[in-house]
């Protein structure tokens, strides 16, 4: 086995340790490069799931000089999560005061499926409110901010620095691939803000709204599709729908499920994700509806898992230095140019798909750059 494949194969294996928190064997992939896994690890923001996974190791010790940059990092996770979640509670709290209560999406609500919700990467904090309560909230919040982000107003979508934290405001979570898929998007948001099919997440002495799970899972999944066709998707994303879909696996209304998704139009992107999920992560398939066996779904996954080593987490290991040296309109170029790259790779996957969203990013992307976001 090349070095290379020894680290892929040590790290997935740690992976799926730390992921569902069950004993691995490392003495097939020896000599171990633990440098190497820590910078796949970052590359991908599953630093905390390595480290999880490393004290399930059953064939070998774990020296401290190799698990020492994990347990910084750990200590890290651990220190910023506790702080996070403390503000969370404290901003919506102050969010409820001004009769504004937004649902809080991804990051901290969906760490809570974790065995460790304390070692998930965090990352911002992001709400979704109703097209009034959006207004709202920018009215209330932009006073309170230190910095805000150029706002989206097509997508009614908004970023600021709050008390040293990211705080972003979502009024619609359209991926703008497709109008099918968008108009499904609208349909479960719709769900969850005026029908209130919400969870509850007590953080603290704080009750924290959290979509529904049938209607998180469809959103964390079309969230990683929409970065997996522009830009760059990472294993923390898929991680994250793999542990929803475990912890609600009895609740989850599959029938549901595959109707919302056939109406998008995602069916052959939810069979591959799920057989790379299975093959990859370990996902239990009792656990992972409308999964697969054909071959031709495993094919698929093996082409997602070299595309997800080879961007990162959000396009982590993607060159950006064009950013800093050109200016806007030749920044959009570039980027369009690497979303048509991307799309030819996808072809080679999802072959339709990667026809039928072609029209939608490059009109998207153009209105962007006359927009200026």
């Amino acid at each position: 086995m090349k070095n290379k494949e020894i680290i892929e194969e040590s790290f997935f294996a740690l992976l799926r340790a730390g992921l569902w928190e069950k004993n691995t064997r490392l003495i097939p992939f020896e000599p171990l490069h633990f440098e190497a896994i820590y910078t796949m690890a970052e590359d991908q923001s599953v630093v905390g799931l390595i480290a999880a996974g490393m004290e399930h190791v059953e064939d070998r010790k774990i020296s401290k000089k190799e698990a020492l940059p994990f347990l910084k990092k750990v200590y890290s996770l651990e220190n910023r999560n506790t702080s996070m979640n403390s503000y969370v509670g404290e901003i919506v709290g102050k969010m409820r005061s001004v009769k504004i209560n937004p649902i809080l999406i991804k990051g901290q609500g969906v760490a809570q499926c974790y065995e460790r919700p304390q070692w998930r990467a965090s990352g911002d904090i992001d709400f979704l409110l109703d097209a009034e309560k959006y207004k709202q909230a920018k009215e209330f919040l932009l006073p309170l901010a230190e910095a805000s982000h150029h706002e989206r107003v097509s997508s009614k979508h908004l970023g600021m620095t709050i008390d040293s934290w990211t705080v972003e405001l979502h009024g619609t979570l359209h991926c703008r691939l497709t109008r099918r898929m968008d108009r499904e998007i609208d349909a479960i948001q719709e769900d969850t803000l005026e029908k209130g099919n919400v969870r509850s997440w007590k953080n603290g002495n704080t009750d924290i709204f959290l979509p529904g799970a049938n209607n998180d899972v469809l959103f964390i999944f079309t969230h990683f599709l929409k970065h997996f066709y522009k830009g760059g998707i990472g294993l923390r994303q898929i991680c994250d729908w793999c542990r929803l879909l475990w912890t609600y696996r009895d609740s989850i209304d599959v029938v549901m499920l595959e109707r919302r998704i056939r109406l998008m139009g995602l069916m052959s992107e939810w069979k591959a994700f799920a057989a790379y999920s299975v093959e990859f992560l370990g996902m239990p398939t009792e656990a992972m509806p409308l999964y697969d066996l054909k071959t031709k779904w495993m094919r698929k996954a093996m082409r997602i898992q070299r595309f997800i080593l080879r961007s990162g987490n959000f396009g982590h290991n993607r060159d950006m230095r064009y950013y800093e040296k050109y200016p806007y309109l030749i920044r959009k170029m570039i980027s369009l140019g690497r979303r048509i790259g991307d799309l030819c790779r996808h072809a080679l996957i999802f072959p339709w798909d990667s026809i039928r969203f072609l029209p939608g990013i490059i009109t998207n992307g153009i209105k962007s750059a006359m927009r200026g976001e």
